[in-house]
């Protein structure tokens, strides 16, 4: 039976690649501009900063590779992890802003994960790739 949701669900999955990744494509080019000052806030949590040109082109990378619907499985696993790491080395404080965003980011996780159990849909470039 062809429902309404079925019929939403290709542009859906588009929309909802979207929304998901607007948060790492910022993020991404945020720290671009202001470069010195992520690294030493890494620094300042104990990462090394030398890593910031891998998490630049994971969240920005990453986050185009979803909206565009390619490999997005395994991007969005690896995304799905860095959240989770993120989270865990940066809004691990007790205050309430801290406790909002650790949780923020435990439930993009969670989108993604459902992303990668599901895949992205037919309006990807996966979906694309696989009819050829």
């Amino acid at each position: 039976m062809n429902t309404f949701f079925d019929r939403l669900a290709p542009l859906g999955s588009l929309v909802g690649r979207i929304l998901l990744a607007a948060i790492f494509v910022g993020a991404g080019a945020s720290k671009i501009g202001a470069y010195a000052g992520t690294q030493a806030y890494m620094a300042s949590a104990g990462v090394p900063g030398a890593l910031l040109p891998l998490v630049i082109a994971l969240e920005l990378g990453g986050g185009l590779a979803i909206v565009l619907g390619l490999a997005a499985r395994p991007i969005a696993v690896l995304l799905a992890g860095f959240s989770v790491t993120a989270s865990l080395l940066f809004h691990g404080g007790a205050d309430q802003m801290q406790q909002i965003m650790l949780m923020k980011n435990f439930a993009i996780a969670g989108g993604l994960l459902l992303l990668a159990a599901y895949g992205p849909g037919k309006l990807s470039l996966d979906a694309r790739l696989a009819r050829q």
